[in-house]
């Protein structure tokens, strides 16, 4: 006879050669060995899926133990199954899973559904939104849409719906569904550093600014893969049009030229395609160095024969005023008096202290001799 002791938490199976003879849950035995061939194996119950060898074994040869002693899981092609420990879910099984369990008192147990329905019931989307770490939760798609946003949903390709905001869950198992969440709100789009090649051989470097939103977006990924990438190439290929035909001076004596052009182009092509371009702005037109020195001696020119053309105006208003002053003094003696005195009163502001020796009329007649 050979002593066997099982513990709590832990099951033992005997073996001789090759076949289970017995299967013993906690507590003492005595079997039977002759010539010792007897071989025991200790299993710890802990929730952990029996080896897949040793399960398939169990159900073909040992069915009644599987029955009594373990949790069977067989999930046909078009099951989901949900296993639970302690009545919280712990794990997704997706279909055609096989595994064996120990069974540890009513703390498993297995749920199952149908795979026919590619949404996610809300109850249960409710649970998997509520665990973030669900063992198989890679077969189920959550998607959030958030307010001012829509979400398109794909499913193997092909657009089904619009989703206004909320929660949405679908199963990844026999079809693939994906959902792109879009921004129903004004968008800015920049296209930068454009090098574009002027009617008379300038290269101009162009940094544009469009804002847009979508007017259809049914329609709108119905006819394009990408529709910003779309969006982006029409503003490149009419900008570049809008430059490539017209001169440099053209460009620089109406900056407003480019957004008016490229507004009436863009709005119209892109309506078709269920696109709203709201406004379009031109933000740098950068030259490069050469052309930036040969212009700023062009303004510096200009700006200075301006400048002598004021000096020269300024000058003819101030002889034009003397000669009228002159001939005015000359017919009346009273404003020449008066002329004498102001020259004399912005000499005394110059002159600390003053003699004067002969009265007021010697010293005028003295001006006098000195102007003369």
């Amino acid at each position: 006879m050979k002593k066997i002791n099982v513990a709590q938490g832990q099951i033992a199976l005997t073996e001789k050669n090759g076949n289970f003879q017995h299967l013993f849950m906690a507590g003492e035995y005595r079997v039977n060995d002759w010539f010792n061939k007897l071989t025991i194996t200790l299993f710890t119950l802990n929730h952990e899926p029996i080896d897949e060898k040793l399960a398939e074994h169990l159900r073909q040869y040992h069915p009644d133990w599987v029955n009594e002693y373990c949790v069977d899981i067989n999930l046909s092609d078009d099951e989901i199954g949900f296993l639970y420990l302690h009545n919280n879910l712990t794990e997704i099984l997706a279909p055609a899973t096989r595994r064996l369990y120990w069974k540890m008192g009513n703390t498993q147990r297995v749920e199952t559904q149908q795979t026919g329905d590619i949404a996610i019931p809300q109850i249960l989307m409710n649970r998997l939104t509520a665990k973030k770490r669900i063992k198989g939760n890679d077969i189920s798609l959550i998607v959030q849409v958030s307010a001012w946003h829509v979400g398109v949903l794909k499913v193997d390709g092909e657009i089904k719906t619009l989703l206004q905001p909320g929660t949405y869950g679908y199963w990844r198992i026999e079809h693939k569904p994906e959902v792109e969440v879009i921004d129903t709100r004004l968008q800015s789009l920049e296209v930068s550093g454009q090098e574009i090649l002027t009617k008379d051989k300038v290269t101009l470097r162009v940094n544009l600014s469009a804002n847009w939103r979508y007017q259809d977006i049914l329609l709108a990924f119905s006819k394009l893969s990408q529709p910003i990438d779309y969006l982006y190439r029409e503003l490149q290929f009419a900008l570049r049009e809008i430059i490539g035909t017209r001169s440099l001076d053209e460009l620089l004596e109406n900056k407003q030229l480019i957004d008016q052009l490229m507004l009436e182009q863009i709005a119209s092509c892109v309506a078709t395609f269920g696109l709203e371009v709201d406004s379009i702005g031109v933000k740098d037109i950068i030259l490069p160095g050469d052309m930036r020195t040969i212009l700023s001696q062009v303004v510096e020119a200009e700006k200075a024969a301006q400048a002598n053309v004021i000096r020269r105006r300024e000058e003819t208003a101030a002889t034009r005023s003397l000669l009228n002053t002159a001939k005015v003094m000359e017919n009346n003696p009273v404003a020449l008096r008066l002329k004498e005195l102001e020259t004399l009163e912005s000499i005394a502001h110059r002159i600390d202290q003053i003699s004067v020796y002969g009265g007021l009329d010697q010293v005028l007649n003295g001006l006098v001799k000195i102007k003369a």
